[in-house]
């Protein structure tokens, strides 16, 4: 039969209560309050940043800037314009951007301009920068005082470490490492920053200088070309089947081949039949492990689906 002492020490582990007066061995070991687990959104994300800010005149000059901007910027100019980091006020900050990012954030900046309201901000633009290779959310706002418009402010996040993983080692010593491969791609939606993972986009498709990013059950816009896309992606998942389609292939359902086109159909809400180039038949249908078969074959199964 158990003694009393041993029956009360077992209800009080049941209980937490783990404290006896007569033992001397057993310390008190205060229990800490309950803290609900809190979920990180990506908005708590981006309230911890350090955001960098430029100060810009009516021209789009640098007048002022904080230690991130510096840091991040100060590279850039280096690699685009031969420039010391250390001089950076003064500098078109157009000029510190790759040549293709350039028409995006003009217009960007051109905003209050062209009779519009100065007051209202516009969207935040996604931009890629090759050096040091960073992806930012950008964002403008115009500073107004008695006689106007008297420049911009401009404030910047850097989603580098949140969207992207590095690829691996370059191939050799002398080269330049290889981009950082994406894991997710930021959109804006109703006032929002949104990060959608890549590994729930079906396809992307070009829609002029920017990207529409399907999803099985929707769609999203972003400010990023299809090219910088491509260059952070995994080739092994994600394929350029046309100079407007890339598509993840564990999301393809069937190759369609007809007449003399092939195309794949993807698993998107609409099932949508994306084109492949005939540059790209043979490559597609080696990752997809499809073995080329005769002439004579593919005229019989000329017109008949093929499960991806």
């Amino acid at each position: 039969m158990k003694n009393k002492k041993s029956i009360t020490s077992q209800n009080k582990l049941a209980t937490g209560d783990t404290h006896d007066p007569s033992d001397p061995s057993i310390g008190i070991t205060p229990m800490k309050p309950f803290e609900p687990a809190v979920q990180e959104t990506f908005l708590h994300k981006l309230e911890q940043f350090n955001p960098g800010m430029v100060w810009l005149d009516p021209t789009n000059h640098v007048t002022a800037m904080n230690d991130v901007a510096a840091q991040l910027l100060g590279p850039a100019a280096q690699y685009s314009m031969g420039t010391d980091p250390d001089k950076l006020l003064g500098i078109d900050v157009l000029q510190m951007h790759p040549e293709k990012s350039r028409d995006k954030l003009r217009l960007l900046l051109q905003t209050g301009q062209d009779g519009a309201c100065p007051m209202k901000s516009p969207a935040p633009v996604a931009m890629m920068i090759n050096i040091p290779d960073r992806i930012l959310v950008v964002k403008v706002s115009k500073m107004v005082g008695i006689a106007g418009v008297v420049g911009t402010c401009m404030i910047f996040y850097d989603l580098t470490d949140i969207t992207t993983a590095p690829a691996g080692a370059p191939a050799s010593a002398r080269a330049d490492p290889p981009p950082r491969r994406l894991l997710k791609i930021p959109v804006y939606r109703k006032n929002r920053v949104m990060l959608i993972d890549m590994k729930d986009v079906v396809r992307l498709q070009a829609d002029g200088h920017y990207t529409t990013i399907v999803t099985a059950d929707d769609q999203y816009l972003s400010n990023l070309s299809l090219t910088d896309l491509e260059a952070r992606l995994d080739p092994a998942i994600y394929f350029r089947t046309h100079r407007s389609h890339i598509v993840s292939l564990p999301h393809a359902l069937e190759l369609v081949m007809k007449d003399e086109s092939v195309s794949l159909m993807m698993a998107d809400h609409q099932q949508t039949v994306v084109p492949v180039s005939r540059p790209n038949i043979a490559h597609l249908k080696e990752l997809l492990g499809i073995a080329q078969v005769s002439p004579k074959s593919a005229a019989e199964k000329q017109n008949s689906p093929v499960r991806a």
